[in-house]
Formats: C-alpha cells, structure tokens, sequence
C-alpha cells in the first residue's frame, strides 16, 4: 500500500521532501523504538519492523506533525476515523501501516536517524 499511502499524503497537502527505502536490522529497529522497550509489544514491533522494507519520508506542510497525525489516525485501526491512513490500510494495531513522529523535536531525531547529514543539507 506504500503508493496508495504516499498519494494519500499528497492529496492531504503534504510535500515529499525526501524518501528512501531501508532494511532495519534488529539492533536499528531496538534502537529507533527504544521508547517502547519494556513495554509488551515491543519485541513483536521489532519483528514486524524487520520483517521487510520501510519507507522513511521526510513530509512537508503547515503544523505537520498534528496535521499528519490527524491524517493517520488513531494507532489501534479499529479506533481510527473512517478515511484515515490506518482505517484504510492497517492491518493490526502492531501492523498499522505508517508511524509519524509524535513533535517536532522528534521528527528531527527520526529524520537524522534515516537521512545522511548530506541528505539532510539538501532537504
């Protein structure tokens, strides 16, 4: 669903700025949730995440990170408002199709973990 949920984001009004595809191994993929650790989903997490490719997107719009966190909805999809990325695409909560940085702060962190300083000179 990578496509249909770019053109989603699109359509929503958000500016791809830059996107790449990546494997995480199971130490990036601990390292990038570290947050979670100790909580009950965590290993499960890890394992989906390293199941297969991932998408980091560097997304550009006017209070981006409420705006796109509305566009995703809620993490659990069965609690997400109709029309939303994970209504629409997620299969679980554990397998909820896109993650988004919960504030700016965050984005930064998350964009400097996925994106070289070169890439980022250039965003």
């Amino acid at each position: 669903y990578s496509g249909k949920i770019i053109s989603h984001l699109e359509a929503e009004g958000f500016k791809v700025c830059a996107m790449r595809m990546a494997r995480l191994n199971r130490t990036q993929a601990r390292a990038f949730y570290e947050v979670h650790e100790g909580r009950p989903f965590f290993d499960d997490l890890v394992e989906f995440m390293t199941s297969g490719p991932v998408i980091p997107t560097v997304l550009e719009a006017d209070d981006a990170v409420r705006r796109l966190r509305d566009t995703i909805g809620a993490t659990d999809p069965d609690e997400a408002d109709e029309g939303t990325i994970r209504k629409l695409y997620a299969e679980s909560k554990g397998r909820n199709a896109i993650h988004a940085s919960d504030s700016d702060a965050n984005a930064g962190i998350e964009i400097n973990f996925f994106f070289s300083s070169y890439e980022r000179l250039h965003l």
